[in-house]
């Protein structure tokens, strides 16, 4: 049932739409077709619309506008080369010199940016100046045919609104080359919400140089904001490659009511056209072509797709090239030269060059090794099982022994079957067609190109790798390896990529070298099996322009060897592993960590703590020593440190155990600024043990998310690295416009363990104290050494890292790791890595002698015995502190009691002896003295029989008074007379005589 549309709403409208147009008209007249036009009103809840009838502009008001219609379904939609004419609201096709999508619409045109876009650039949050750095010139360039990014550091966003009246769908083509620049494509709604991603659609992967992309997401029906986003970081003087976008397709708008005109060098030949044809060379068109227009050749040229033809120049020797002709049935070659093609230059003219003569013929140069000449003029792979120097007839591998596959190109006649070479740029098609290297006899070189800023593309096709026999896949092996020997010879800097390309899903550029670089060799591991394609692409400048600056800068590669190729052919013959039995001839693969033995043919083990040397298998020099403090896995893959380290010096042991610090240390250094002012981070992720399953992973969250693919396929994630020690760098999100901390650059530092040891120097690598704060720490530092075996543009022997383990009590179980003050980066020259971890986990294990007892006070005749850590204490684990211990004792203080007592005893008798002694001595005074006084009373002295005491004389001095001395005589003397005395007899007799009393004066 159909809605009537209310008489109200028409009226309103019409006179609302009438009353915006009324001003400045002379005055009101009867409507024409010219007066008006058709839009459609917004659907209404049910789905429905309605047509109505919109005066234009400064047309002046008019009347008897058309009513209001019913109009078509909100969903419909023409197909395409047709649009809707909104008089009959019917599809019409579109005339020729036009086209229409339908339901979609397309952006190919690029001379300015198309109405609706907009570019947008975020300003940078603080530098380390603490100032913001301006991104106002930061921008989407318009190049023509394509849109290019921005160079720099800024982070620059390209939006588009649409709004879909049903589901639709978007695509578009884009170059992304460089993976220092992030390009990441989302889309909002009109709320500013982001809607729902996975990865892959949200941030696109790396393209090979010169090669397009198409990238395609389903669009909701509703306002859908289309976000491109790119931000780099430059590291160096290295100048970004921008991304660039062209060919945006939009399917799902509402309708389409008028057909677009084809740009200028295109033409629709014929109506209904839903595409503009390029015009074809020598031939221009203008604005909304139907046809193309020959140009005079004869003076006159044109490209493919151009809009007006351009006078030819006259020839200059920028016009030609030089070729080796293939080898005729005589095996002779001789250099020629050929115009580039297509010409466009004038020959015969004032100023014209013409082509130099061809040069003698020479023989040509051999076979490469693995193929064989046949008396005719082409070399052809020896057949399987067979093998030849390229000089002598092909001949079967002897008994024991099995081809060594690959290939080895070192003489360049033809191109090679398996290589092809192309020219492409970005911005024309001069060099389509044209072979982006030439051979050269001993060398391949780049071509001349069209344009001094083509990419000559180089290329390897690998289908995959096959070890020899003998050799079993394990972890660490190497399943190829591809190296090549180049010069380059540039006025200014020219580029050059070596890429891969693993099973035609991700391409990595590898390693890249600018500016002129004498002859060298490069060396690309496999680790990994995987069908693989290697690029080389040359590009002598990336300024574009018409006039041919650099057309002398070359590259020249002189050898490429691929080892272990499934399809390739044999140079020579290598022992191989045999049956046990004595009669046995047939080749048995060896299991892991087994080398082929030269006198017996059988596999053998390697010795304890050796690793085997991957593309060495047979002999027992295959089998490598480990390291100092360090053994080798179970299948003898790699060497590793089990967490122990053991050191003796001067009679004194210590022994290390570091498996409290983790299985994997975390190091975020930084922040660093690059020199436009990008904030970032260096993450370092190490595995100081690295045992079995305990490795260091650093991962890349912003390229190629499509690679986790890769990954279930068992072939390289290109984007993860496992290792011993890797590093990522980190750009925080704020200030960029990104809504999460972005990691990239994920490389690895340490692939192999050298050995732990207290020594300065390992197998050529350096230790730095000096870089770190010195210790008065009597335990020594312990220097675990790695190296990555993989040679890069500065370092030729690979990177290595230093990681100096320091013993602190003051710090956590886990420790804190820093880098020298002087190289934030973590190295000073760009190849060496130096890293102090400080830890209490570092410290060796405690013995006896880091403790001592100390004995307590004997105590109720017992005596305790402590032990306690010398301080400070240095060490961990190991021996544990004895228990208290107690013993019986005898106490001082009964000692000192006894010789107390005994003094005091002493002492006693002492004073008694001398108190009787004394009591004795005074009788015998008081006596003497009662004598004398007797005498003098009687002028003489009796006369007395004896002087001795008679009994009862004793008490006599008892009942005297008191006796007065006039001289009183000293205790000593006393005591000698008393001796005296008592030597005498007991009763001596003493004559008295009056006249000797008289001479003795008595006081």
């Amino acid at each position: 049932m159909i809605m009537p549309f209310p008489r109200w709403s028409i009226a309103g409208t019409v006179f609302f739409l009438s009353l915006r147009f009324a001003f400045g008209a002379k005055g009101p007249h009867e409507c024409t077709e010219k007066d008006y036009y058709y839009e459609y009103t917004e659907c209404d809840s049910t789905g429905s619309r309605w047509r109505v009838a919109i005066p234009q502009r400064g047309q002046g008001s008019c009347t008897s506008l058309p009513e209001p219609v019913r109009g078509t379904e909100c969903t419909f939609s023409c197909a395409t080369g047709e649009f809707l004419e909104m008089s009959a609201q019917e599809c019409t096709q579109c005339a020729a010199g036009t086209y229409s999508l339908g339901s979609g619409v397309r952006f190919d045109d690029w001379e300015t940016l198309p109405a609706g876009f907009s570019s947008l650039a975020t300003e940078f949050d603080d530098g380390p100046n603490g100032d913001n750095l301006s991104c106002n010139s930061s921008s989407w360039i318009p190049q023509g045919t394509y849109l290019e990014s921005n160079r720099d550091e800024c982070t620059v966003s390209l939006i588009y609104a649409v709004h879909l009246k049903k589901q639709g769908s978007l695509h578009f083509d884009y170059q992304y080359p460089d993976d220092n620049l992030f390009f990441q494509f989302f889309i909002q709604n009109d709320q500013c919400q982001e809607l729902d991603q996975t990865d892959d659609k949200k941030w696109l992967q790396l393209t090979s140089q010169g090669d397009w992309a198409t990238h395609t997401v389903n669009l909701k029906s509703g306002t859908n904001i289309l976000y491109w986003r790119t931000g780099g970081i430059m590291m160096g003087t290295k100048v970004l490659k921008p991304v660039l976008l062209k060919n945006v397709h939009i399917e799902g708008v509402a309708y389409t009511s008028e057909c677009f005109p084809c740009k200028p060098g295109t033409f629709s030949p014929t109506p209904g056209s839903s595409i503009c044809q390029p015009c074809p060379r020598d031939t221009h068109s203008g604005h909304g072509a139907s046809s193309c227009t020959p140009c005079n050749t004869s003076t006159h040229y044109a490209t493919e797709g151009s809009s007006v033809c351009k006078a030819r120049p006259p020839c200059s020797n920028k016009d030609y090239f030089q070729i080796h002709t293939p080898c005729d049935k005589k095996s002779k070659t001789q250099v020629m030269y050929k115009w580039v093609q297509p010409q466009i230059c004038l020959i015969g003219v004032t100023g014209a060059e013409t082509l130099p003569p061809s040069g003698d013929r020479e023989p040509c140069p051999p076979c490469n090794p693995g193929f064989y000449n046949n008396d005719t003029a082409t070399c052809s792979p020896c057949p399987s099982g067979t093998f030849s120097d390229g000089v002598k007839a092909c001949a079967s591998c002897p008994a024991g022994s099995e081809p060594v596959v690959g290939y080895q190109y070192k003489w360049w006649n033809v191109l090679p079957a398996n290589m092809k070479t192309s020219c492409f740029n970005v911005g024309n098609s001069k060099c389509d067609g044209m072979n982006g290297w030439e051979v050269a006899g001993d060398h391949i070189h780049s071509g001349t190109g069209g344009s001094d800023n083509d990419y000559l593309i180089l290329n390897l096709h690998v289908p995959g790798f096959k070890t020899p026999t003998s050799v079993t896949g394990g972890a660490g092996t190497e399943f190829g390896r591809v190296v090549f020997e180049f010069e380059m010879v540039c006025s200014g800097e020219c580029e050059l990529y070596f890429m891969m390309d693993v099973n035609r899903k991700s391409t990595k550029v590898l390693e890249s070298w600018n500016g002129s670089k004498n002859r060298q060799s490069h060396t690309h591991i496999m680790n990994k099996n995987a069908s693989v394609s290697y690029t080389w692409a040359f590009q002598r400048t990336n300024q574009v322009s018409d006039v041919r600056l650099k057309v002398n800068d070359v590259v020249r590669i002189y050898s490429i060897t691929v080892s272990n190729s499934v399809d390739g052919v044999s140079s020579e013959c290598r022992a191989c592993a045999l049956l046990s039995q004595p009669s046995g001839s047939l080749c048995v693969p060896c299991p892991p960590g087994r080398y082929i033995h030269p006198h017996t043919s059988q596999c053998t083990e390697c010795p304890p703590n050796t690793h085997l040397t991957s593309h060495i298998t047979q002999g027992p020099e295959a089998c490598t020593p480990c390291g100092p403090a360090s053994r080798s896995t179970k299948d003898h893959s790699r060497c590793y440190n089990d967490c122990m380290f053991s050191y003796s010096e001067n009679n004194v042991s210590l022994s290390f155990d570091y498996s409290s610090l983790g299985p994997v240390g975390t190091l975020m250094n930084g922040p660093s600024f690059t020199s436009k002012g990008t904030k970032y981070y260096h993450l370092f992720n190490i595995s100081l043990c690295g045992g079995e399953g305990r490795r260091a992973v650093c991962t890349d969250n912003v390229t190629d998310q499509s690679r986790v693919e890769s990954l279930r396929e068992s072939v390289e994630l290109t984007n993860m690295v496992d290792t011993f020690i890797c590093q990522s760098t980190i750009i925080p999100s704020s200030g960029r416009g990104f809504r999460t901390a972005l990691s990239s650059q994920s490389i690895s530092l340490a692939d192999t363990f050298l050995g732990a040891t207290v020594a300065l120097n390992l197998d050529g690598v350096q230790a730095r104290p000096d870089l770190f704060p010195q210790t008065n720490n009597k335990i020594p530092d312990v220097n675990f050494y790695y190296r990555s075996l993989e040679a890069t543009s500065s370092c030729d022997a690979g990177r290595s890292v230093v990681v100096t383990l320091r013993c602190n009590p003051d710090r956590s179980t886990q420790g804190e790791l820093t880098v020298p003050s002087q190289c934030p980066a973590g190295t000073c020259d760009g190849c060496t890595f130096h890293i102090l971890w400080e830890s209490s986990g570092a410290c060796p294990h405690c013995t006896s002698n880091d403790y001592h007892q100390m004995e307590g006070a004997c105590k109720n005749q017992l005596q305790d015995t402590l032990f306690v850590w010398k301080e400070p204490k240095r060490c961990v684990r190991g021996v544990s502190l004895p228990e208290k211990i107690t013993l019986p004792c005898e106490s001082m203080d009964f000692f000192i009691m006894m010789g107390l007592a005994m003094g005091v005893f002493t002492a006693t008798m002492l004073v008694s002896i001398t108190c009787y002694f004394w009591k004795k001595n005074k009788r015998l005074e008081y006596k003497y003295s009662k004598l004398v006084m007797s005498s003098n009373k009687e002028c003489e002295l009796p006369g007395a029989d004896s002087c001795a005491m008679m009994e009862g004389e004793e008490n006599e001095g008892e009942m005297e008074d008191e006796v007065v001395y006039s001289k009183k005589l000293s205790l000593i003397r006393k005591l000698k007379a008393i001796a005296l005395r008592g030597n005498r007899d007991a009763f001596e007799n003493v004559q008295l005589n009056s006249s000797q009393s008289n001479g003795l004066v008595w006081g």
